[in-house]
């Protein structure tokens, strides 16, 4: 089927689109791809919500309107990509994850979008609400990607470990026979984003350059690298807040702008070290995506800390501007034919898991997005 997938990842920059041919199990091929993103105003309000979430109530008028914008933005992307569709996979925006490992129920994950009003702006049918299943049943609801990673590296050598460094990072590992193993590996542009425009009011260190200016504070790195989370075995995963306690009390602020974005840049990187104790073998090659793959200070150490080649996943051919939202269309796919989204080792469920649901829109708008 022909798909769109849209990503509003953690790193609050905007909406990624991308259009997919896919069975679901296989992608046949890829198509337009494009990014919307936020305005200042839009982005400090997302933000905002992160703050407020665990104890917002649902009527909040702050959350109405930020779902509303939320949503209409994502009209606007599908509408600015202009291609013909069956099916939308739609992930909305995180704004609280507070899995409870193996305890169904008690767990909960929050993304907001209004799923009934994208399917009658764009005509078309939306998958959604990807995550909360896997979550009642136990299981961490993250990271969904993994089986998409799975489909697109049919060629590449193996062992092979995919990292994802948006908001928040996540590893996908892929062994020899096709095991997927995958867990949130910490923090990743998040409270990097967040120093930079603390310090500098800029949205985030393009290219690295200041951290690469800076210099790692080893005490505040020290202090960091003792959290808890590092020393969990996986399956794990992460709200985007989860380590904000930890950095403010890591004596931070007392950084220049370039030492604290260095030394931030220096905790990415150690807590995706970090995983190599829990990973059944080391990797061949480690394939950077997500934004920070374009951050040079992050790149130059991970190739340092690492033992085996790091690259871009552009460098293998896919296209790290477009990965999740690709695979969001994949997993609307996997959603309309009842295919797992969710697997032992990806988010700890006891069995493959299905997911998600799909809105119809009930108008007669033509389900044809176009410009």
């Amino acid at each position: 089927m022909r798909t769109i997938g849209l990503m509003s990842g953690t790193s609050l920059d905007g909406v990624d689109a991308a259009w997919v041919e896919t069975d679901g199990r296989t992608i046949g091929r890829f198509g337009r791809r494009l990014t919307l993103p936020y305005s200042d105003d839009m982005r400090r309000a997302l933000r905002e919500l992160l703050d407020l979430a665990p104890t917002l109530d649902p009527g909040n008028a702050l959350l109405k309107t930020c779902e509303a914008r939320l949503t209409d933005h994502h009209a606007k992307a599908v509408r600015a990509l202009g291609e013909e569709a069956d099916l939308i996979g739609f992930h909305g925006q995180t704004i609280l994850h507070q899995p409870a490992a193996g305890q169904p129920g008690a767990g909960r994950t929050w993304q907001i979008g209004d799923a009934s009003s994208l399917a009658e702006a764009t005509g078309i049918p939306v998958a959604f609400d990807f995550r909360s299943a896997d979550v009642a049943a136990g299981g961490q609801g993250a990271p969904l990607v993994p089986v998409v990673h799975a489909a697109m590296a049919t060629a590449l050598e193996k062992p092979l470990a995919i990292i994802n460094l948006g908001g928040v990072g996540n590893i996908t590992w892929i062994g020899r026979d096709q095991q997927l193993i995958a867990f949130d590996t910490g923090p990743a542009n998040g409270p990097l984003d967040d120093w930079l425009f603390r310090k500098t009011g800029q949205a985030f260190d393009l290219d690295g350059r200041l951290a690469l200016s800076g210099r790692v504070d080893p005490f505040v790195l020290k202090h960091l690298s003792n959290h808890p989370f590092l020393r969990i075995a996986p399956p794990k995963s992460l709200d985007r807040q989860d380590f904000h306690d930890a950095i403010r009390s890591a004596g931070l602020e007392a950084l220049s702008a370039a030492d604290g974005a260095a030394t931030l840049v220096g905790f990415v990187v150690h807590c995706v070290a970090a995983t190599l104790p829990h990973l059944p073998e080391a990797p061949q090659q480690w394939l950077v995506t997500g934004g920070g793959r374009r951050n040079v200070a992050i790149m130059q150490a991970l190739a340092k800390e690492l033992p085996a080649p790091v690259l871009s996943v552009d460098d293998v051919g896919w296209d790290g501007d477009a990965l999740e939202a690709q695979a969001f269309g994949v997993l609307a796919a996997r959603v309309k034919l009842g295919l797992p989204l969710t697997f032992p080792g990806t988010t700890g469920v006891p069995k493959p898991l299905t997911g998600g649901r799909i809105v119809a829109a009930t108008s007669s708008t033509a389900a044809v997005a176009r410009l």
